[in-house]
This record gives C-alpha cells, sequence and structure tokens, in this order.
C-alpha cells in the first residue's frame, strides 16, 4: 500500500470521524430538526475529504457552510457558538492545508477569510485580534513546511542532476580514453602508409607506370579510411554529440567506393539500377558498409578473384556481391564481418544471407527497405550463382 493510499485512508477515517461527532451532538449548540441534523453535519466534517485532493475547494465549502450556521442556524439558549466545535476544527485543518498546497495569493484570501469569519462571529472582546492572529501563525508554519519541501524537492533534482553529470563526464573520459587508442593504433599507422605510398615512386628506382599507379590508388584509398577514422574520432573527442552527427558515407558515395576498389587493383564490375540519391541516409549507410565489407573480405580471402556488385533501387533496395575462387589470403582470427552486415542489415528491418558457392567463390545478398518503419518477411535464399536479385 503506497504513502498516498495511506493518507486518503487516514484521511476518510477522520473525516467519518468528525462526521460521527458532528451529528448527534449539533442539536446541542443549535436548533436544527432531527432530518435536517445529518446533513448539516455532513457540511461540518466531509469537506475535509477534499485536504488532499483539493484544499481550497474544501475550504471555500467549509466557510461558506460555517457563514450560512451562524447566520441562518439559531442557536440554542446557552450556546453563543456560532457553528460546531468539529467544524471549526475542519475548517482550521483545511487552512492550514490550502497554507502547504495552494497558490499564494488563494492562501493570502483564505486567511483574510477565515480570520473575519471567526474573529466577527465568535464570541469575546479579543476575537476579532486573537483569531486573525492564530490563523496567522497556522498560515507561516504551513508555508514554512511548503518551503521545506520545496527545497527538499530542488535538493533531490540537484543531486540527480549532479550524478546525471558524473555518468556523462565518465562516459566523455572513456571515449577520450578510446579516441587516444584508435588514434595511436590505427590512425597513426594509417597515415604512415598514406605517407609511404606517397612517397614510394621517389625512394624506390625505376619505379614502372604501373607501380606508380598502384601506389596512387593505394594512397588514395589509405586517405579515405583515415578521413573515416578521423570523423569517428573528431565524434569520441566531443562533448555531447551523438555518433550519427559524424559525416557517414551514404549510398550516393557507393560508385566512389567502387571505382576506388577498381583502381586498387581488384577486378571488380558493378550494375545500378535507379537512383541512389533517394535512399535513406540509415538504409544508405548500411548499403555502404556492407558492400564495402564484401569487397574487403573478397579481397582478403579470395585475392585475383573477379568480383561481381549489382544494386537495384525498387520498392526496396537490394544488393548482391559475389567473388569466385582466388588465392586464399592468410588465416585470420575469425573477425566478426559477416555478423556486423547481418546486423546493419536487421537494424534498418532488413535482411542478409552470405554463403559459399558450390563451385568456389563467395556471395553476399541483402535486401533493405526504403519506407521508415518497414521490416521485410524474410525470403527463401536465391541461388548463389545467380548474377541479379
Amino acid at each position: 500500500m503506497s504513502a498516498t493510499m495511506w493518507v486518503d485512508a487516514v484521511t476518510v477515517f477522520v473525516a467519518v470521524a468528525c462526521y460521527s461527532v458532528a451529528w448527534p451532538t449539533l442539536h446541542v449548540t443549535h436548533v436544527v430538526t432531527l432530518p435536517v441534523q445529518p446533513f448539516l453535519a455532513a457540511f461540518a466534517a466531509f469537506p475535509l475529504l477534499l485536504v488532499r485532493v483539493n484544499p481550497a475547494l474544501g475550504w471555500a465549502v467549509s466557510a461558506g457552510s460555517a457563514l450560512l450556521f451562524a447566520v441562518a442556524v439559531p442557536h440554542q439558549p446557552g450556546s453563543d457558538l456560532p457553528f460546531s466545535v468539529v467544524h471549526l476544527i475542519c475548517l482550521i485543518v483545511l487552512l492550514f492545508a490550502v497554507g502547504v498546497l495552494a497558490p499564494m495569493p488563494l492562501v493570502a484570501v483564505a486567511w483574510a477569510s477565515t480570520s473575519l469569519l471567526v474573529g466577527a462571529t465568535m464570541p469575546g472582546d479579543g476575537a476579532l485580534f486573537g483569531w486573525p492572529l492564530g490563523f496567522a501563525a497556522l498560515v507561516l508554519f504551513a508555508l514554512l513546511i511548503r518551503w521545506l519541501v520545496l527545497s527538499r524537492r530542488q535538493l533531490s533534482a540537484f543531486e540527480e542532476e549532479n550524478e546525471l553529470e558524473r555518468a556523462r563526464r565518465a562516459i566523455l573520459e572513456e571515449k577520450a580514453r578510446i579516441a587516444r587508442d584508435l588514434h595511436d593504433v590505427v590512425a597513426h599507422h594509417m597515415s604512415l602508409v598514406v605517407v609511404q605510398a606517397q612517397t614510394a615512386p621517389y625512394r624506390v628506382e625505376d619505379v614502372s607506370a604501373g607501380a606508380r599507379a598502384e601506389f596512387e590508388s593505394i594512397g588514395a584509398t589509405a586517405r579515405e579510411a583515415l578521413n573515416e577514422i578521423r570523423g569517428m574520432l573528431g565524434v569520441l573527442r566531443s562533448d555531447g554529440q551523438l555518433p550519427e552527427h559524424a559525416p557517414q558515407p551514404s549510398a550516393a558515395d557507393l560508385p566512389a567506393l567502387l571505382d576506388a576498389t577498381r583502381r586498387a587493383g581488384v577486378p571488380l564490375s558493378w550494375t545500378v539500377e535507379g537512383s541512389l540519391d533517394g535512399v535513406p541516409e540509415t538504409v544508405g549507410l548500411a548499403l555502404y558498409r556492407i558492400v564495402q565489407e564484401s569487397l574487403a573480405n573478397a579481397s582478403r580471402h579470395a585475392a585475383g578473384a573477379d568480383v561481381q556488385v549489382a544494386v537495384v533501387v525498387g520498392a526496396e533496395l537490394t544488393v548482391w556481391v559475389g567473388n569466385g575462387p582466388g588465392t586464399p589470403g592468410p588465416a585470420g582470427n575469425g573477425g566478426h564481418g559477416l555478423a556486423g552486415m547481418h546486423a546493419r542489415a536487421v537494424a534498418v528491418g532488413g535482411e542478409l544471407v552470405a554463403g559459399e558457392r558450390p563451385g568456389g567463390g563467395f556471395d553476399v545478398r541483402a535486401r533493405l527497405p526504403l519506407a521508415a518503419g518497414v521490416t521485410l518477411v524474410p525470403a527463401a535464399a536465391p541461388q548463389a550463382t545467380a548474377p541479379h536479385l
């Protein structure tokens, strides 16, 4: 049972207890008939039910009914109370709740109205001054509680913000550490590759035209990879920037990737049906990375083999990258290339199938949706040797 439910249960219990006291004792102070007595007692006790949900309304009902009691209901001989003691207690409790929960202008109105009502109707020469002072002390105490609660809430909010800031700072420090490691391990060596490729024709004697072109292709590919690494480093070193804010390749950059791969010496041919300009950014990035990884795998594991790429942009985007048997490269550590391609395809709602050809070689096929929020239904894997999707 929550704290709010406990408060509500206690409020109902107190209101019922006050009603059970006000009903049988109302005739002691006022001249009322028995049929009317329970209804008048309800106006004295039941406004207390609104003490948490709407104290201002509860106070208004209690104060209004108290004024009617004092003006319209005659007193018993020997009793000069304008309304019952239970009514006065409920009115005081509701005034206190208004001081804690209601807006400040309404608090001032409630204090002034209650002071005037009780001070003018209660017997005694000092009632007009004593009751307002007592109500002022009550309201001031309620305001102190309100300010204490608000200060505690603000302190809790500040502590939560500080905790989030500490967590964000820890993330930024970890990103900076990763950036340093990435720079030292990868970017430094890639820079050396670029420098060596650019200076090799001048350092090595009798470099043929073909070798010079090969060195230029190596340098261009290394520079492109280095630029992507620099973009990633910029994101890792940034404060509050998300990874997707880094410059990322799109589908329109795919022809440049294919051309650079062919200039690097890979026997590559490709076809593109449809326009790549309208492909969404996330889908275009997945397409680019899938083709990039497939070409890298083909060069690494089937050197010298013919590589074909077919891209079709229609109701959906389909891509096929296949290569024939070639010279196997050095054994690796079983990286995460295929798993990464599959994860990229699934992340945009598509599917990817990869496997070896029966006669040798390897095929990678992917279907990617072009509409946001669409997830493709997996289809049966096509024949591995088919050049078209």
